[in-house]
């Protein structure tokens, strides 16, 4: 389990990027932790730990940090890793959903063979925010027949109240800011 002093150490790595990607958002950039060896695995550990007696047995990854955070999670939990990706991305036969997003909508999609009937699944992403992205992949899981056992993320903006879209799943995060 992470410590409070390791929580905040990493904390301090994250980077505020005013007016992107737009005037008036506050960007919480996570590449600091992401370069630092000790951040990243840091990171990579504390997202796991709570779901790896969980019997999950694929993880999912948001666009685009979701695979940055999601592939090494997989590796270190001995599972396989399936993609989330906004539309145009997937080459083979797939499923879609529209999302709003805090600053306008998106398209995600998934191939069809991602996620089995009955898969236990652990998705992932850097950041709940308003929690739409996150809602939009719970659903295109849930459409492949998935069953959601957790969703992990490296930071909370609790401010935005992302968890009200997301009742009922076991929702973990690193750190809340």
């Amino acid at each position: 389990m992470t410590s409070e002093t390791t929580t905040q150490w990493l904390a301090s790595l994250i980077r505020d990027v005013p007016d992107f990607p737009q005037p008036g958002i506050v960007f919480k950039d996570i590449t600091p932790i992401l370069r630092d060896p000790r951040g990243l695995r840091e990171a990579i550990d504390a997202m796991a730990e709570p779901f790896r007696d969980r019997g999950v047995d694929v993880v999912v990854g948001l666009e685009s940090r979701g695979f940055i955070l999601g592939a090494p999670i997989a590796y270190s939990m001995g599972l396989g890793f399936a993609l989330v990706r906004k539309s145009g991305k997937l080459p083979a036969d797939k499923i879609l959903i529209t999302y709003e997003l805090e600053y306008g909508s998106n398209v995600f999609e998934i191939h069809r063979d991602a996620v089995a009937p009955g898969q236990r699944v652990l998705v992932v992403d850097d950041l709940l925010a308003t929690g739409g992205t996150m809602r939009a992949s719970i659903d295109l899981v849930e459409q492949l027949g998935g069953v959601v056992v957790g969703l992990s993320f490296l930071v909370e903006l609790a401010f935005l109240k992302g968890r009200d879209k997301l009742q009922g799943y076991d929702i973990h995060t690193v750190m809340r800011l």
